[in-house]
């Protein structure tokens, strides 16, 4: 079978920000991306693929901050943890690294002095907000106010979430530091700036060269018709990330290092494995590169990124591949609901990663649709896909080559069925190319149908009760691990893990897609059948949701009102009617007295006055952002009507609100001045 002639290709994916862990969300596009690198080598093509934590900016400096440590020991951690979790969904990088690296300051630096050279930076003097609490000026997402157009509240420095308009910081009514509830003043700085408006013509062409997806290239238009502003690409210190040379106290902005931390990745793996970095990232490489994405970054990804390059003398991506977000349910995901599930949380209760890569595949296409994860569904396919269809054809015949043949296969005569399953090489070849893995599992699912077909219909099993029939059952039982075979080759980028197990089962080398015209051979010997995969529990999936909402309960009075995750898949609350609301009991309640719980890491323990000489005990989960002492005399909203809890450091009677997200928090609520104790929310 002719294949194409080899390729060298770079392939990346999003950086994960190193404040949170990954989430089911995160893991379309991990998945997705794997998949399609795992489909590029087994065609023998060169494939390198890399990926980082994106580990700057003023979210990871105040984390580690309220947590006690540096800003190095969080990224740390957290790097062990999600590579923990993407090794654990068999996302098999070739290098997995970090943007805070030499290897990136060095190539940030050298591109901001080739943009400078190539007069595409400009400095000017802007006015923001600054904390005087903090002594920092503010990003206008720890910026929150009074919304100017609908007067919604506690709404963020750049867009309001209940109208949706988009504003400047320093248009909001009443605004206040959310990071330290100080009302900001404004300040004049210098910052730097990138020319995009001087870039529009060459991202125009590029964005319509095929680079993109249609309705990328459509969204990317849209952008161009109100015209491209200049970006500013430099923070103030104190900020986490990397000093602009020659500019002290000015800092990159995250996302002018971010991206260039897929070169530093792979400038990392070339220097470890002797690859050449420049032949990959040269203006004129023959090489192709591609980023898988989400399209709530395609701005920064068709347009920054591009220009980035270009006016700094590289190469410019092959293709940008962005995917939908995940829904869970048909809704979005959901603390409350149990639903956003984070990928440890998934392999702690389901357990195998395959699941999930498997249900994904089936959902993924080569567009921005949004795909949904129904549990039920989810359940179902698993069940009768991997299960009922293509491990049963093993399961069904594998035996009787052992019991019956000494494990050693017959010579597999012309076989229509068999025929079929090679032909539709090409066309899942196709589809995987594409990304639409949706429309090869669904060619590869009927040809199991069809290698099902052929068992049933031969049905070895009574066979094994006749006499004379020994050659007919060593032949259909043959014939249909050869059928075994040719699917689990095309299931190969999808299953890896499944397919090691039946490629040492079969006793056969790494399958290749060059394999699909060399059959298994008279007289091989395979090993005894064990069993495989087993059926998904429903159980197991309720006992995942019901954890992850007992993981939002956990947090110890603390309500989270912000949403916390970078793709817009994900939000903390949904819908409930005023009838609902009405049941609740909001006090204003003076904290009288705030401390330390002994053996808690993120507990305080709090005696709240709500007013008529009452008080309550309630343990609060901000630990890592107050101390105690500031607390005291604070007022605050509480929940009065909440059924006490027992935990495991005494009784907690009712909830204070706080709000929070991967940026920052939590912090807790507070009334104007005026409020009393005992004053009722309405």
């Amino acid at each position: 079978m002719s294949e194409n002639a080899s390729r060298k290709i770079l392939v990346t994916s999003a950086l994960p920000y190193a404040n949170g862990s990954i989430h089911l969300g995160h893991m379309v596009e991990y998945v997705q991306s794997d998949i399609w690198v795992r489909f590029q080598k087994m065609q023998g093509h060169t494939v390198h693929y890399v990926c980082a934590d994106d580990t700057h900016g003023t979210p990871i400096m105040l984390r580690a901050e309220k947590e006690g440590i540096t800003p190095e020991e969080l990224i740390g951690r957290v790097h062990t943890e999600h590579y923990a979790d993407f090794s654990d969904f068999l996302i098999e990088f070739d290098n997995y690294y970090s943007t805070n690296s030499e290897e990136n300051r060095e190539l940030s630096s050298r591109i901001y002095r080739e943009l400078k050279a190539n007069d595409k930076i400009a400095t000017r003097t802007i006015e923001q907000y600054y904390d005087p609490v903090k002594n920092m000026f503010l990003p206008d997402r720890f910026i929150k106010g009074e919304c100017p157009k609908c007067h919604a509240k506690d709404q963020y420095g750049d867009s309001c979430e209940v109208c949706g308009t988009t504003y400047s910081p320093t248009e909001l009514i009443n605004p206040y530091s959310a990071v330290s509830g100080a009302t900001p003043v404004r300040k004049e700085t210098e910052h730097y700036f990138f020319k995009l408006s001087e870039c529009e013509e060459f991202l125009k062409q590029w964005t319509r060269s095929g680079t993109l997806q249609a309705e990328a290239a459509n969204k990317m238009g849209e952008w161009f018709g109100s015209g491209l502003s200049d970006w500013d690409i430099s923070r103030d210190a104190p900020y986490f990330g990397f000093e602009i040379p020659d500019a002290p106290g000015k800092y990159f902005y995250v996302w002018l290092d971010a991206p260039i931390g897929y070169m530093a990745s792979f400038k990392n793996l070339s220097d470890r494995i002797g690859l050449d970095f420049d032949e990959y990232w040269k203006a004129d490489s023959k090489t192709e590169l591609y980023h898988f994405i989400g399209k709530d970054i395609l701005y920064f990804h068709a347009l920054f990124w591009p220009a980035t390059l270009q006016y700094s003398g590289y190469r410019t991506p092959t293709k940008v591949f962005a995917h939908g977000f995940l829904t869970v349910n048909g809704e979005k995901m959901s603390k409350s609901r149990g639903t956003f599930i984070t990928a440890r949380s998934y392999l702690e209760h389901v357990k195998n990663p395959e699941y999930l890569r498997y249900y994904y595949a089936a959902k993924l296409n080569g567009t921005m649709e949004d795909i949904d994860l129904s549990l039920d569904d989810f359940i179902a396919r698993v069940n009768s896909d991997l299960v009922g269809k293509y491990i049963n054809i093993a399961s069904r015949t594998a035996g009787f080559i052992s019991k019956r043949f000494d494990s050693k296969l017959a010579a597999i005569a012309d076989n229509a069925v068999i025929n079929e399953l090679r032909t539709a090489a090409d066309a899942i070849r196709t589809s995987l190319e594409s990304r639409d893995s949706g429309r090869a599992l669904r060619e590869i699912m009927a040809l199991a149908d069809k290698a099902n077909g052929y068992v049933a219909e031969n049905a070895p099993w009574e066979m094994a009760k006749q006499a004379g029939r020994e050659d007919e059952l060593h032949q259909v039982c043959s014939a249909s691990l050869e059928m075994f075979r040719l699917l689990t080759l095309y299931l190969k980028p999808v299953l890896p893990g499944l397919s090691t197990a039946i490629e040492d089962f079969l006793n056969i080398n790494p399958l290749t897609w060059g394999d699909i015209d060399l059959p298994l051979s008279a007289g091989h010997i395979i090993k005894p059948y064990q069993h495989l995969v087993t059926r998904i529990d429903p159980k197991q999936v309720e006992a995942m949701v019901e954890a992850n909402k007992e993981s939002l309960q956990q947090q110890a009075g603390t309500v989270s009102a912000a949403p916390a995750t970078q793709d817009a898949s994900a939000e903390e609350g949904e819908y409930i009617s005023i009838d609902d609301f009405t049941k609740v009991d909001l006090r204003i309640a003076r904290i009288a007295n705030a401390e330390h719980v002994e053996g808690a890491e993120k507990l305080l323990k709090l005696t709240l006055d709500i007013g008529e000489e009452k008080t309550r005990q309630v343990f609060a989960g901000i630990k890592s952002a107050y101390d105690p002492e500031t607390l005291k005399g604070r007022l605050t909203v509480m929940v009065a009507n909440l059924a006490p809890r027992k935990m495991k450091f005494g009784l907690s009677e009712g909830m204070v609100l706080a709000a929070s997200d991967e940026r920052g928090g939590p912090f807790i609520l507070s009334p104007d001045s005026g409020a009393q104790a005992g004053m009722r929310v309405k």
